[in-house]
């Protein structure tokens, strides 16, 4: 299960990029709270707290005790963040109550470990083509992870989606035929033949070049000139 910490938050009246930005300065972010069978929340909370979480084992799955003005609201996991595009700061996040008997639709990392045999020793490529599955399941039995050993793993073999072995209680959500990760065979290029010049051959006779007729010429010249009187 995922790890459990808590979040601190306050409650803000002021809205608007002004306010926002006083927010910032003051080392606070602005967060809403929803969900949970509760109206929505305009809170204030430190970014440190949430960068803990999204840098957690269990990532933006973490739940966690989210205490508004000290007062404890229930169980809780980050559903939306932004970040500030030049400088990585986080700006804003969203936070999702969770009851404790409902199921939730979360997204789970995938983690590879070893290294496959059709690459050591064929020279295959490892191409990682999904790294999130989908799963339902209750905020209990969040995975934090889903790891694959690829270290059997032959030039032409993967691991799809349902090859993972889920606990009970936890439903794929994703399609099971989705290719996870699987080695291909490394691609050869085509040689293209250089281009050869052709060279003069010593000894080899002159092309012949077409000359007019000497009476063509003579006719074309008298054809050109001037009558002088």
């Amino acid at each position: 299960m995922a790890e459990q910490i808590a979040v601190a938050a306050k409650t803000r009246s002021e809205r608007g990029k002004n306010a926002a930005r006083r927010l910032r300065a003051a080392g606070q972010i602005p967060a809403v709270a929803y969900g949970g069978g509760s109206e929505a929340l305009s809170l204030a909370v430190d970014p440190r707290q949430i960068q803990q979480i999204l840098h957690s084992p269990g990532g933006h799955n973490t739940l966690f005790d989210l205490k508004v003005e000290g007062k404890s609201t229930g169980q809780a996991m980050l559903r939306d963040w932004v970040y500030e595009p030049l400088w990585g700061k986080l700006l804003h996040v969203d936070i999702l109550r969770v009851a404790a008997g409902t199921r939730l639709k979360v997204k789970v990392p995938v983690h590879l470990e070893g290294e496959p045999k059709g690459v050591k020793v064929d020279g295959g490529v490892l191409d990682f083509v999904l790294r999130e599955v989908e799963v339902e399941c209750l905020p209990k039995d969040i995975p934090e992870e889903m790891r694959v050993n690829v270290s059997e793993l032959e030039l032409g073999a993967g691991v799809r989606a349902g090859d993972f072995p889920f606990a009970s209680g936890v439903k794929l959500i994703t399609d099971p035929g989705h290719v996870i990760v699987h080695v291909m065979a490394p691609r050869v290029e085509e040689e293209v033949a250089p281009v050869v010049e052709a060279e003069a051959v010593e000894g080899a006779p002159e092309p012949e070049l077409i000359r007019k007729p000497k009476a063509a010429e003579e006719g074309e010249e008298k054809d050109g000139a001037e009558t002088k009187e």
